[in-house]
């Protein structure tokens, strides 16, 4: 079936079941935002954007794909001839999601959704709505899932593996200790962790159920005498299963989850609305009470200790080897002209692979030349490519999971001469990022009083980026994970939004102008204490990703004197840090790569 008869059969069973509206996200059982496992991508198939955010909205005559500005160009390309409209996500005159779903909703009808994917926090809301209008919420079909079929891929079943302390610096006994204060704290009997990520760092596990991240679908539940870790057995070998057993963990099929909730009755069940899904939430009998706050795990993996540190320094010396090897092989080979994305992009895999203790790469690698570089979430295929002539820039944001640490990084790299305004728009690029690895700033700032350091330059040309600045980084998990992150236009959230020493976050600024160029430049940080004295405790950030800026991309008349010394400590350090791994011809780029830049 193409798009439109997709859509079409969905009509049909709406009708057939007395569903008004249907609405589609893009979450899986346990609420992931981005990553998921081919069987949950509903959304992808039903509407034909491949995308990695929105959400999809159908009723008994239209169909729309909502998703943000990351996504805006691609989605256009791929839902050229379909009767999916793109409602572009915070643009003037395009409805809210949700809110749209309440206002089609008509007087006593029905909405219709998969609770399984679905946040409680979400299905409770519209629930609320719905009642001013005598309208019902119909949360058991799984409709996009019923026309798929017999062709919807399977659940995943790669076997999971351990990560030693040596990697995390605490054992699973310690980790579970850490919890379990935070539960007497809270005052939780119980505490139900949903997120992939938080049962792989609880209990040191790490699985392969998820296109480059190495997570596994399973839940946990803990109190304070038992953890029960839900999980498929076919991924569990003999060395897994005698290792949880040494460990005290019980081990309960992925499903059960939902019946052990159903049999808690008075307790104090310490679990996120909005990380719970409706149909678990549904389970929950009325005498148990919720604490409806964040896992506290998830702040514990977002504040890095010593050895996690220490590894992802360690992890980013390797993942700038292979960046250098690459940007040298791009720039030396691309007058050849037989050099694409997919080529471009596949040397890269290759540098990394041959890095020690390389597992996968921590995201699907943007290698984008020109025009494509302003899709930010583009993705060269096997199908779809461009060729890369010594002209204009190519853009690579790409990263590496090692089982030191996750990496981020994207390089911007100048093909041949750019033209003025090329430069501009890279040195103005380049001025913000360099204004917010900079940046010092008090205890109990979050990312949102430090964006605008990084965009400043951009919105003196009236030029934005639509997404965020930055975002934490998991260490051998996902590439993005929170609370924290430095973005704008978003509340606080949260207090562990705030910025803690030991945490991680990209700093991302960037130009894109849609059909014409895209340029970004990231690297990761480390928060820092500095000094303390009687306006407070002082934060600034470490650099940890090392790799040159491209020279030739630099227009210098832009840059201050302060910017100018801030660049070349940072090359130097490029080259301390790598110079004694690469061969002769590589130490030998680098060399002119780092090299001083001074003010004509």
């Amino acid at each position: 079936m193409n798009v439109n008869e997709r859509i079409a059969a969905v009509r049909a069973l709406m009708a057939e079941k007395g569903i008004d509206v249907y609405y589609i996200p893009n979450e899986d059982d346990h609420l992931s935002q981005e990553y998921t496992a081919e069987y949950f991508q509903c959304k992808s198939w039903i509407s034909g954007f491949t995308g990695e955010s929105g959400c999809v909205i159908i009723t008994k005559d239209f169909a729309g794909l909502w998703t943000d500005g990351r996504y805006f160009t691609q989605a256009e390309n791929e839902l050229k001839g379909s009767c999916v409209t793109l409602m572009r996500m915070r643009q003037e005159g395009v409805p809210d999601a949700v809110d749209f779903l309440v206002d089609q909703t008509p007087e006593e009808g029905t909405l219709g959704f998969d609770g399984r994917v679905v946040s409680a926090a979400e299905a409770l809301g519209l629930a609320r709505r719905l009642r001013f209008k005598k309208a019902k919420l119909v949360t058991g079909s799984d409709l996009a899932g019923e026309v798929w079929g017999r062709e919807r891929p399977s659940m995943p079943a790669a076997e999971i593996y351990t990560l030693a302390k040596k990697w995390t610096g605490e054992s699973a006994d310690e980790r579970i200790g850490r919890v379990r204060q935070a539960m007497k704290k809270k005052g939780a009997d119980v505490l139900v962790l949903t997120a992939l990520e938080d049962p792989c760092w609880l209990l040191n596990v790490r699985g392969n159920d998820i296109a480059c991240t190495p997570v596994a679908y399973a839940f946990a539940m803990v109190t304070m005498k038992k953890v029960s870790y839900y999980i498929s057995k076919e991924k569990l070998n003999k060395k897994v299963k005698d290792y949880f057993e040494k460990i005290h963990v019980t081990i309960r099929p992925y499903e059960k989850l939902a019946a052990d909730l159903s049999k808690l009755h008075g307790k104090k069940i310490w679990a996120s609305l909005n990380q719970l899904n409706a149909d678990l939430y549904s389970h929950l009998a009325e005498d148990n009470s919720i604490i409806n706050e964040t896992s506290p795990v998830l702040l514990f993996r977002a504040v890095k200790n010593s050895t996690e540190i220490r590894n992802l320094k360690n992890a980013h010396v390797k993942d700038g080897v292979a960046m250098v090897q690459f940007i040298r092989w791009v720039k030396e080979n691309v007058s050849k002209g037989d050099m694409t994305e997919l080529s471009a992009q596949n040397y890269l895999y290759d540098r990394r692979a041959e890095q020690k203790d390389y597992i996968e790469p921590s995201f699907h690698t943007i290698c984008a030349y020109q025009a494509n570089a302003a899709m930010m979430h583009y993705s060269a295929t096997e199908d779809s490519y461009a060729e890369i002539r010594p002209r204009g820039v190519l853009l690579v944001d790409s990263g590496g999971t090692y089982k030191d640490g996750t990496t981020d990084i994207t390089r911007t790299i100048a093909l041949d001469e750019l033209t003025d305004t090329e430069k501009k728009y890279y040195t103005m690029v380049l001025k913000g990022h360099l204004a917010l690895m900079r940046a010092k700033f008090l205890y109990g700032t979050a990312g949102s009083n430090l964006d605008i350091l990084a965009r400043g330059p951009m919105w003196q040309m009236d030029i934005d980026y639509q997404c965020g600045t930055g975002h934490g980084v998991g260490h051998v998990l996902s590439v993005h994970e929170g609370p924290h992150g430095i973005r704008w236009g978003l509340p606080r959230k949260s207090e562990g939004e705030r910025l803690e020493p030991g945490m991680i976050v990209t700093d991302e600024p960037g130009i894109y102008l849609p059909h014409e160029i895209g340029i970004r430049i990231e690297n990761e940080l480390l928060v820092v204490k500095g000094t303390k004295n009687f306006y407070g405790q002082f934060l600034g950030f470490e650099t940890v990703t090392y790799c040159p800026y491209d020279l030739d991309a630099i227009d210098v008349k832009y840059l201050t004197d302060e910017e100018i010394d801030q660049l070349n400590d940072y090359h130097a350090m490029v080259y301390e840090k790598l110079a004694g791994l690469l061969g002769e011809e590589d130490r030998k780029w680098l060399a002119e790569a780092t090299g001083k830049i001074e003010k004509k």
